[in-house]
């Protein structure tokens, strides 16, 4: 290796930028920069609809048809890919067999290249059109692609936000130069974009007929970094693959930062409040530990808050709230009386963000109901891989069928489709037991289904002292294996139980529901969480 090769491969490499190449759709920001290049003596090389907006600012700008010779094609779709542009980007000036083919050709090499892509993700909207096609960018990508690979001596510059740093490195030395970190970061960031734009473009084009192809792209756009993970030890950041849900955990009105374990909980409150349309009625879930510990409905929100803390006030102290409807000040003061980690809601009231922000340790979060449950996925990481599935969002009550000889009455009917839904977003084996839109007790991620019936139906001995006229009702995410467990939720007072049924003795099950003079019916789906 000759001392040239040498020079180029260390760390402290610097480049002086001394011709730049532009192309660019977004133009924020650009004025400024081409200004500071010019001024820093750089000849400024750009393509048609860029060099026409820069002259008009009257900026000495060459316009790309002095290198390639040849004018813009086919309504611009062709402008920057020719062998010249392409040979200038390129060539490695540790090759001398490059230098000679530049030489020859009387092409001078660029140092720069600022670009970014067509918008095509705003513009498709995950649907196929004439101008989302139009709107896949094929130039750019090469270009930038280009001047990426070849980051040894050309910088690559994509992102408006990136243009003061370029600033700042340039200053920062005698010449104008920029440094090897700084030209490969810069790189990096181009092939995570391009990767991330092609599998958008993949994923549209594919449409929503196959959810799991046989080869799948999944891109993360970083929200945040965060203070740690589930424990201090680790850390973390938060990712989302689609712009939706994630990034609205980031509209928070006050409080700490959130760290790892706030964002699971959240998302788990989010989830099962979700399950209640708000336009119908009003509704609160409060989730300690990623356990759903309460959850209730009602015509007004500070109740349906209320009746959610009733379920178990020990575990909701200092778990995270979600609603279903804009906090109003009734709400908020009743919350304000008593710490929790998080409240997440659609919106807020002045009055009560001016209430809650006095909780100096609350995180106030302002946060839309998830939309389209049906198209999207679930991701969990496993070892070496992925597993992936389709949301859990296809309950249809009715297909439910009444199995017993006792019908259940409407208003057990409407507790039974409450409970079921509590079930659903409480870890396998799981059981819900709820009366009047209120849960009573939520067992989850117990390793038997009747120590789950027992644990969910254990707070009924304090309930019917109080409240002795109730009908409580049970919901079990899978099927009653042995008749155990409806004779353990029947003897703490359970009239009516809904379940997936599908075990072999679904007959004794049935049988026993009507010797003890219970209801039951069965949902013909099972929802695991585990």
């Amino acid at each position: 290796m000759n001392e040239r090769q040498k020079k180029s491969n260390n760390e402290s490499h610097r480049v002086v930028i001394r011709r730049a190449l532009i192309s660019v759709f977004d133009k924020t920001g650009l004025s400024d920069l081409v200004q500071f290049l010019v001024e820093s003596g750089v000849i400024v090389t750009a393509t048609g609809g860029t060099g026409d907006h820069l002259r008009a600012l009257g900026l000495p700008i060459e316009g790309l048809d002095t290198i390639s010779k040849f004018r813009e094609l086919i309504g611009g779709r062709v402008k920057s890919l020719h062998p010249a542009v392409h040979a200038a980007i390129l060539a490695n000036r540790d090759d001398e067999s490059h230098v000679q083919d530049l030489h020859q050709l009387g092409i001078e090499p660029f140092d720069l290249v600022v670009g970014h892509l067509y918008p095509f993700e705003s513009i498709s909207k995950g649907r196929l059109s004439a101008d989302a096609i139009e709107a896949i960018d094929i130039g750019g990508p090469a270009m930038l692609r280009a001047a990426a690979k070849n980051h040894q001596w050309v910088t690559a510059l994509m992102e408006p936000t990136d243009y003061p740093h370029l600033k700042d490195e340039m200053r920062s030395s005698k010449d104008g130069s920029v440094s090897q970190n700084f030209r490969r970061q810069l790189a990096a960031r181009v092939y995570a974009r391009t990767a991330e734009y092609d599998a958008s473009i993949a994923t549209v084009l594919a449409g929503h007929k196959d959810h799991f192809p046989k080869q799948k792209t999944l891109s993360l756009q970083r929200v945040q970094r965060l203070r740690y993970g589930e424990n201090p030890h680790q850390s973390a950041a938060f990712y989302t693959v689609t712009p939706s849900i994630g990034k609205n955990f980031t509209q928070q009105l006050s409080g700490p930062e959130l760290g790892f374990n706030n964002i699971t909980d959240a998302d788990a409150a989010l989830s099962l409040v979700s399950e209640f349309n708000p336009d119908k009625e009003a509704a609160c879930a409060i989730i300690k530990h990623g356990t759903p510990c309460g959850a209730a409905r009602h015509s007004s929100l500070k109740q349906a808050f209320v009746r959610a803390r009733g379920t178990d006030s020990l575990s909701a102290f200092g778990g995270v709230i979600s609603l279903n409807r804009e906090v109003d000040l009734d709400t908020a003061e009743c919350i304000a009386k008593e710490f929790y980690e998080i409240l997440i809601a659609p919106g807020f009231q002045s009055d009560a963000v001016e209430v809650l922000s006095h909780q100096s340790r609350l995180r106030l979060i302002e946060a839309s109901l998830p939309e389209g449950q049906l198209n999207r996925l679930q991701w969990r990481s496993v070892n070496d891989g992925f597993v992936v599935q389709e949301c859990d969002a296809k309950d249809d009550t009715s297909k439910w069928t009444r199995v017993s000889r006792i019908k259940p009455s409407d208003e057990q009917w409407h507790d039974l489709e409450f409970a079921w839904k509590l079930a659903k977003h409480a870890r396998s084996n799981a059981v819900a037991v709820a009366t009047k839109g209120q849960a009573i007790g939520i067992a989850s991620g117990r390793t038997s289904r009747v120590d789950a019936a027992a644990a969910a139906a254990k707070p009924l001995d304090k309930w019917f002292d109080k409240n002795p006229d109730i009908s409580p009702v049970a919901a079990s995410d899978g099927f009653f294996p042995f008749v155990d467990g409806v004779e353990a939720l029947a003897a703490s007072g359970v009239t009516a139980i809904a379940q997936p049924g599908g075990s072999r003795r679904d007959s004794e099950v049935i049988a026993t529901c009507d010797r003890l003079g219970i209801a039951m019916v069965f949902t013909h789906q099972r929802q695991f969480r585990h």
